[in-house]
């Protein structure tokens, strides 16, 4: 059955890149329909009351389905395209990707990603003025403590949660891939976790998000360097 999919998405939002990343490593072709979120497009809440992204919408022919919230989309993609598998090879490790997808998305978001991503990014979309010093040095030890986190696991794992890819790895290098947009991770403290992003960033999945730009937010140098 054909499908036709459209991806309603913001390029510097974590929750939106994870889509990304599992839509490109199942290869389901998608339309991609970037969305200035904060001005509250008609289309967008319509589609989403909650009016953030991403939103996926797929037409085919018993109808259309528009999915919302990342979580969401990303249960329904493993559920309804489960190959590869994206959660891990047994039980133990599903749980694992799973406890880590949670990490992510709510622990390091409140302890390290919201701090950074909304001194350096948000503030300059909505136009409220220079970062606040004190919330950047707030975030960015938040940062630190996670990689340090993220670096143990690494050194006794081949992936966060275990022996495969997963969708925690995917969380996380969505997560750390907009902070690295703005050079903010410090990369030479933690090599387990450089060497694991290396792999991620040389993946066909991960390349679309290397080409991202947004007016007014240029990114770090190294940004799109495979070899950083």
């Amino acid at each position: 059955m054909s499908v036709e999919r459209t991806l309603h998405h913001f390029p510097l939002d974590p929750a939106s890149r994870q889509v990304r990343l599992a839509l490109g490593e199942k290869r389901l072709p998608f339309a991609d329909n970037p969305v200035r979120y904060w001005e509250r497009p008609k289309a967008l809440t319509e589609l989403n009351p909650s009016g953030l992204t991403p939103v996926l919408v797929e037409a085919g022919e018993g109808g259309t389905l528009a999915l919302c919230e990342s979580r969401a989309v990303l249960d329904y993609l493993e559920e309804a395209y489960p190959d590869p598998a994206l959660l891990g090879a047994d039980p133990a490790e599903r749980a694992e990707a799973r406890r880590l997808l949670q990490w992510f998305d709510r622990k390091f978001e409140f302890e390290a990603g919201g701090f950074i991503l909304h001194e350096k990014m948000e503030k300059r979309l909505l136009g409220l003025g220079a970062p606040e010093l004190a919330n950047l040095r707030q975030g960015r030890e938040g940062l630190k403590s996670h990689l340090y986190y993220m670096d143990g696991l690494l050194q006794g794992r081949e992936w966060l949660a275990g022996r495969r890819l997963s969708l925690a790895d995917f969380a996380a290098a969505a997560h750390l891939s907009v902070i690295d947009y703005f050079g903010d991770v410090p990369w030479k403290d933690f090599a387990a976790v450089k060497t694991w992003y290396m792999k991620l960033k040389s993946r066909p999945a991960f390349r679309p998000l290397l080409q991202d730009r947004w007016p007014g937010l240029t990114p770090a140098r190294h940004y799109d360097d495979l070899d950083f």
